[in-house]
């Protein structure tokens, strides 16, 4: 990590968490994710060593702690209570990029890999009930082989599937991937979605009036943008 060459508290401060990708390495831990693989999907164009170098100096500054998982092999990681502290302010970041930042997506912000991690982690997987349920995502505007993902959800987790699981599809949903990045990230509203078919939805009534409890997308949505770009990306 570079020094600011300054004694100041914000200066020592900055040089750990204002090294790019720290702030998303952060995010993600507090999210819930603790293996390296489960970081390595929520940073997609970090490499792995820069990945790997960035633990270890985070280790050593007391941020993260790494605990060896049975037979040694493999390791989780978590935050410290110093490194928890500044979570509150990774959610300050988000609340002020909800407001402030531009909101129309440029080509290279349109990443599928990064929004199915988002689904993933994120969706509620008992929102349908105790019930297996089937949730199948198309995007109408990818290619074949891209274009396709399963959710298999229990009471106990969901389980993301890159084939037809073999289980029968519960619930259909079809969008291009801009506009389910528009959705999840809140600029472009569930039921604006639905109404006007840039996201259909197929199956019972039941399982579609869960939709948005399944989605369960987080309190950053509800906040606006304040420079008037929500309207038109979500357009």
């Amino acid at each position: 990590m570079k020094s600011y060459g300054q004694f100041c508290p914000v200066a020592k401060a900055a040089e750990i968490f204002c090294e790019r990708w720290t702030p998303l390495i952060v995010r993600d831990l507090a999210a819930g994710a603790c293996r390296y693989s489960q970081l390595r999907r929520g940073v997609p164009l970090m490499s792995p060593t820069l990945l790997a170098r960035r633990l270890r100096q985070l280790e050593a500054e007391n941020i993260i702690e790494r605990r060896p998982l049975p037979g040694g092999r493999a390791s989780t990681y978590h935050l410290t209570p110093a490194g928890a502290e500044f979570v509150p302010l990774i959610g300050a970041l988000g609340i002020w990029g909800q407001r402030w930042s531009r909101r129309q997506l440029s080509e290279g912000e349109i990443d599928l890999g990064l929004l199915i991690w988002s689904l993933e982690r994120g969706v509620r997987a008992d929102a349908f009930g105790s019930a297996r349920t089937v949730v199948s995502l198309q995007f109408a505007d990818q290619p074949a082989g891209k274009r396709s993902w399963w959710f298999v959800n229990q009471p106990e987790g969901c389980e993301l599937c890159l084939e037809d699981p073999g289980f029968g599809v519960d619930l259909y949903l079809s969008c291009t991937l801009p506009d389910m990045i528009y959705i999840v990230r809140g600029d472009l509203r569930l039921a604006r979605a639905l109404d006007s078919g840039r996201l259909e939805a197929h199956g019972p009534v039941r399982l579609r009036r869960r939709l948005a409890a399944w989605l369960n997308l987080g309190p950053l949505t509800a906040i606006g943008s304040q420079r008037g770009e929500a309207a038109t990306a979500a357009s």
